[in-house]
């Protein structure tokens, strides 16, 4: 089994083909005990992009991606994969159709093996564990995690567990892939390599919204961002749309973002 088998294709947003919508939320929204975690929200996600998700702490980034997978329900609005209405679909549901998902606070498996960890995931889609077994060599040697496969996961550094929550995310075979804060806590060497796999990832034809706190890494991987603040999605652009932006600048980036920028 090729590696083309585990990871989907998808047609890309560059001239191969015709791009669509992947992902659309309408007018979306979550409170929780009278706060309102996400107002209205509304966004698209096309075949084959890299969207970025940024704002502080408690802007209902996660929330987003909670609504999107199943986890929780919501107050308003419609969500839509590939066309299908999943509004009310729960993730295991949702995990079928091809969305997977990293969080923000790994927690592997942490008695039992790497490999173990990610065949997990490969039962999403194989019936046996030699299918398994095999999906998740495969994804191993993707993500670079190969040689470790033995290991047991609580063993790992904090950056090879965030390959193996991604690994394991990738081996229910997604065709949109969203990642919460994966590069959180990583060092500079460690966050550069895993804007290579994420770039890498997206070559196999996988659509990733991405939340992230690292700014140099989601505006240099993200074709698209967008910014929510107090739940509300104050603007979206190109990565120096948003980084120019006034707006962007008062609610989350700050000056000195700017200054080291220039």
């Amino acid at each position: 089994m090729g590696l083309g088998e585990i990871l989907p294709s998808a047609t890309l947003a560059n001239g191969e083909g015709l791009v669509m919508n992947m992902l659309q939320l309408n007018g979306v929204s979550k409170s929780f005990g009278g706060l309102t975690a996400v107002a209205d929200l509304d966004l698209t996600i096309s075949e084959g992009e890299i969207v970025g998700m940024i704002g502080p702490n408690g802007a209902g980034k996660t929330t987003v991606f909670n609504l999107i997978t199943g986890f929780h329900p919501l107050d308003r609005g419609e969500i839509y994969f590939n066309g299908e209405n999943i509004t009310r679909l729960k993730p295991y549901d949702l995990c079928f159709k091809g969305i997977g998902r990293t969080f923000q606070i790994v927690k592997p498996f942490a008695t039992k093996s790497v490999i173990r960890n990610v065949m997990v995931g490969a039962f999403c889609r194989v019936k046996t564990a030699g299918e398994a077994e095999e999906c998740a060599r495969e994804v191993l040697d993707f993500t670079g995690l190969d040689p470790k496969k033995g290991m047991l996961a609580k063993n790992l550094t904090i950056a090879d567990r965030k390959r193996l929550e991604l690994a394991r995310a990738l081996a229910t075979r997604p065709k949109l892939l969203l990642l919460d804060e994966v590069m959180a806590g990583l060092t500079p060497k460690e966050t550069d390599d895993m804007i290579s796999l994420v770039r890498k990832i997206r070559d196999q034809g996988i659509t990733l919204f991405i939340i992230e706190h690292v700014m140099q890494a989601v505006m240099t991987i993200s074709e698209r961002v967008v910014l929510l603040h107090h739940g509300e999605k104050i603007m979206e652009g190109t990565p120096e749309e948003v980084a120019s932006d006034v707006r962007a600048i008062k609610a989350y980036l700050g000056e000195e973002y700017v200054v080291a920028r220039g």
